[in-house]
């Protein structure tokens, strides 16, 4: 078992950044890849970033791409998410997850573990 805590969300404005902070334990982390995911109200979940076992790999989607930056520090067991010109339709809970597979995954699907998720709204 891999347990997963995000943190990092907050209220914010549009335009502004904000850095999530994912921290794994249970299992060695490096074996993993891992992901943002997030969740709007009344929407399902959403991939938004992937980044591969070493940090050598990552994936966006479209709609983030340019905006955010995934990275993770193996030796610290610990993923971020930097989020850069923050929008509206940005508002969403974000949740990390790791992928047994240690490939970049770019859907929803590829994720064996999730976390609990933290809020993050955009105001306009």
């Amino acid at each position: 078992q891999v347990q997963l805590v995000e943190s990092g969300g907050g209220l914010v404005e549009a335009g502004d950044s904000l850095r999530l902070s994912c921290t794994a334990s249970g299992r060695t982390f490096s074996n993993y890849a891992m992901g943002w995911v997030r969740q709007a109200p009344g929407k399902e979940r959403e991939f938004v970033a992937s980044i591969n076992w070493s940090g050598g790999y990552t994936a966006y989607a479209d709609s983030v791409k340019g905006r955010f930056t995934i990275s993770r520090y193996n030796t610290k067991d610990t993923l971020y998410l930097q989020m850069g010109g923050l929008k509206p339709e940005d508002t969403a809970v974000y949740h990390c997850a790791a992928a047994s597979a240690a490939r970049v995954q770019r859907t929803i699907f590829g994720y064996d573990y999730w976390g609990q998720g933290t809020q993050v709204t955009v105001s306009s």
